[in-house]
């Protein structure tokens, strides 16, 4: 069997930082992240979207299939579509499917079904998972490559001092119907984006992070 074909790795980064440093730098940045339902109807430029949806983009995969696709969403009577399939599901959720300790879970975020952030958040990314190629041929480790993706698109667009949030109403297959996605295409996250609204607030609860020796173990 022939090897892959092979080309020298590109620099990565400046080679006079030193390692510790650079790490110490970008987690202090995205150690201010947080996720916001309180946006601004500002507009954020199409070139400054694709530019986090490149970023998105670069994420490894298994076998480099890419088993993922970025529908962006501007127009407001498709966002507007989007918010009455979510709140439907969302209603669902609070006065049926949540059960009584996972309601307790969400009190300290103070969410609801009201979900007016998917209309005034000037893009709503909707991410879908590939369960095959376009071409009909196999994908592999879809849920993780494209959870990846999403994490690189969400540091992405806070480095371009832009907010998120994710959202997953469940079942989402409704937004295959508003978006005219194939069946193929599985959604999995949808991620209003755009500039926090003046005087935007959010949860302490959000902030709060459990000590680094709680959640990493050296051996």
């Amino acid at each position: 069997m022939q090897g892959p074909d092979l080309v020298p790795l590109p620099a990565r980064h400046d080679p006079g930082c030193e390692p510790a440093a650079a790490a110490r730098s970008f987690c202090e940045v995205m150690q201010k992240r947080r996720s916001i339902r309180d946006f601004s109807d500002r507009p954020v430029s199409k070139e400054t979207i694709e530019w986090i949806v490149r970023t998105a983009h670069a994420a490894p995969s298994g076998a480099n299939k890419q088993p993922w696709r970025f529908v962006c969403v501007q127009d407001p009577a498709i966002k507007r579509q989007i918010r009455i399939g979510a709140e439907k599901e969302e209603r669902e959720f609070y006065e049926r499917r949540a059960n009584d300790t996972w309601l307790a879970d969400l009190a300290p975020l103070g969410t609801d079904s009201n979900k007016p952030f998917l209309e005034t958040a000037p893009w709503l990314i909707v991410v879908f998972q590939l369960t095959k190629g376009d071409d009909g041929g196999q994908v592999y480790y879809l849920k993780e490559s494209v959870g990846i993706a999403c994490g690189m698109l969400l540091a992405a667009a806070h480095l371009a001092g832009l907010a998120t949030l994710t959202h997953t109403p469940s079942p989402m297959a409704f937004l295959n119907d508003i978006l005219g996605r194939p069946k193929h295409e599985r959604p999995y996250l949808l991620i209003p984006i755009g500039h926090p609204a003046p005087g935007c607030m959010v949860p302490r609860a959000a902030m709060q992070r459990r000590p680094l020796d709680q959640v990493m173990v050296v051996v």
